[in-house]
C-alpha cells in the first residue's frame, strides 16, 4: 500500500473522505498538507483535524513524507479549492468550477457529472464536456 492509501484508510476510519495529500514550501519550511472532507459537506470541526493529525503521525514517523524536516497541517481545502485529480472533480459535483483549457479558453459553470476522464459542465443552460487531460487549471468557487 502506499503512504496515501494507508492515510486515506485513516480518514475513513473516522467517517471523513481524504481529499487531497500535498507536499510544500512555505518561507523555508516543507509542509506536508492533509485536506480532509465531510461526504454530507457538513464542514469538519478544528477538533476531528486535530483527532485526524494524532492518528496520522505515528504512520508518518514510520513512513514519512519526505527525508528530513516537516511540520504535518491537517485542514479542510476549503469553499473554494484547486482541483487537480479526477477524483477531486468526482467529489466536487453540483458545484460551481472554473476551468482553464490547453486552448486558454476559461470556462466557468456548474460541474453536473464526471463520466470516465469527461467532465460535464452546466454553462448559462448548456452542457459543455470537457476533456480532464485539456484542464491546465481548475478550481471551485463560490459567488458570494
Amino acid at each position: 500500500m502506499s503512504l496515501e492509501s494507508d492515510i486515506k484508510s485513516i480518514v475513513e476510519s473516522v467517517g471523513l473522505m481524504l481529499y487531497d495529500t500535498v507536499i510544500t514550501s512555505e518561507f523555508g519550511e516543507t509542509i506536508f498538507r492533509v485536506s480532509v472532507k465531510d461526504p454530507q459537506n457538513k464542514g469538519v470541526s478544528l477538533d476531528r483535524c486535530v483527532e485526524i493529525t494524532h492518528l496520522i503521525s505515528p504512520l508518518l514517523d514510520v513512513t514519512p513524507p519526505v527525508s528530513g524536516e516537516y511540520r504535518l497541517e491537517v485542514g479542510t481545502p476549503g469553499i473554494e479549492r484547486k482541483l487537480t485529480k479526477l477524483e477531486n472533480f468526482e467529489n466536487s459535483i453540483g458545484e460551481k468550477v472554473s476551468i482553464t483549457s490547453r486552448e486558454k479558453e476559461k470556462l466557468k459553470g456548474t460541474l453536473t457529472a464526471v463520466k470516465g476522464d469527461e467532465l460535464y459542465l452546466q454553462i448559462e443552460g448548456e452542457e459543455v464536456v470537457v476533456p480532464f487531460s485539456d484542464v491546465v487549471k481548475a478550481r471551485t468557487y463560490f459567488e458570494w
